[in-house]
């Protein structure tokens, strides 16, 4: 027979730290979006003739807007992925938690109902029956 052997405590320590570490990734995504800008803005604008042309990005802060559009939807998919995982593997473990429950409180209710004893020939019925 198969059967499940997952250790309760051990599940909230590595939630606790995949927690940790998902937040560490937030954090990231969060300084992205604030350096970015600044990033390509600071990269300059294009210049014609000597002249800069006010408010015309150049290829580096064309480049990084490209590159935080294309990976702002990948990185928001994990940080979503993970807390989905993270609440999936709670809830999971809490319903084999309270599965034992339920099975242990079943045994124990057996265990305590009166006894049916059934005599032969008691009752009208021989042998039992």
């Amino acid at each position: 027979m198969t059967g499940w052997d997952i250790s309760p405590s051990g599940v909230q320590h590595v939630l606790t730290q995949t927690a940790k570490a998902a937040e560490g990734l937030s954090d990231t995504g969060k300084a992205l979006q604030k350096t970015m800008p600044s990033a390509a803005k600071s990269a300059g604008t294009i210049q014609q003739g000597g002249v800069e042309k006010s408010g015309v990005q150049g290829p580096v802060a064309a480049a990084l807007g490209e590159f935080f559009t294309a990976y702002q939807e990948k990185l928001m998919y994990v940080a979503v992925r993970t807390s989905n995982s993270l609440d999936g593997a709670a809830a999971a473990t809490n319903a084999y938690v309270k599965g034992d429950l339920d099975m242990a409180a079943q045994a124990q209710a057996n265990a305590l109902k009166e006894p049916k004893i059934d005599l032969p020939g008691v009752g009208g019925q021989q042998g039992g029956q």
